[in-house]
């Protein structure tokens, strides 16, 4: 059985940096792609970030690219996830996962960004 555990998320203010963490259990977690998702109020749940299985391979969405980074420690099973220039869009419940994503996502950690 899968979990996903994600932490890390706060309220801070425009400018600041946060880190994300997402540990994974109950599957072959260095052996998946792994992907950062965001949903905002009333809105479906976005792409984020991906990461190939060693890291080699990084992929960003247009509106984070050269503000986040996505990065991974498979010794630990955990995924992570630099956010650095926040502004008010990035708030939002972020949710880690593999790719295909596994049944029942975790919680999600609530990243908030005031202005």
């Amino acid at each position: 059985q899968a979990q996903l555990v994600e932490s890390g998320g706060g309220l801070v203010q425009f400018g600041r940096s946060l880190r994300l963490s997402c540990v994974g259990s109950g599957f072959m977690f260095s052996a998946s792609y792994m992907k950062w998702f965001r949903q905002a109020p009333g809105e479906e749940r976005d792409f984020v970030a991906g990461i190939s299985k060693t890291g080699n391979t990084k992929s960003y969405a247009a509106s984070v690219k050269g503000r986040f980074t996505i990065s991974r420690d498979n010794a630990k099973n955990t995924l992570f996830l630099q956010m650095d220039s926040l502004n008010p869009g990035d708030t939002a419940i972020y949710y880690c996962n593999s790719e295909p994503p596994r049944p029942d996502w975790g919680q999600g950690t609530q990243v908030t960004v005031s202005s």
